[in-house]
């Protein structure tokens, strides 16, 4: 089957700031913060500046940017659809976000039953 439910998917207001990170530095990527500093944020870098670990977990893409988090912050997460926001404010202190007066937010939403059997594999 090749109907599967996305694990992370986009409104068009991050899809509009993630366009106007782009313009300016070029391909990035995500990964969603477990905490500490920044809160719990997807937060943004351009491709290449952020390790992703060996056991980090590649939830999607996002307008062509993948979309990691941590194995801890997955067992949280992986019964949820992860939706990626913008809205007014500012970004976390080391994402690409912080200075435009836009930050991304990530929202969730429990599968339903049927989702759950349906969910995108996890990427490797």
């Amino acid at each position: 089957m090749t109907d599967f439910v996305e694990r992370v998917v986009v409104t068009p207001a991050a899809l509009d700031l993630l366009a106007s990170i782009e313009k300016r530095h070029g391909k990035v990527m995500f990964h969603q913060s477990g905490g500490c500093c920044d809160g719990s944020s997807p937060m943004c870098y351009p491709e290449g500046d952020f390790i992703v670990g060996d056991r980090d977990v590649k939830m999607g893409e996002i307008g062509g940017a993948p979309f990691y988090m941590s194995p801890s912050q997955f067992e949280y997460w992986q019964h949820t659809q992860l939706i990626i926001d913008a809205i007014p404010g500012r970004g976390g202190m080391f994402s690409l976000d912080n200075g435009t007066e836009r930050r991304f937010l990530t929202r969730s939403r429990m599968f339903t039953d049927e989702e759950h059997e349906r969910r995108a594999p996890i990427a490797s």
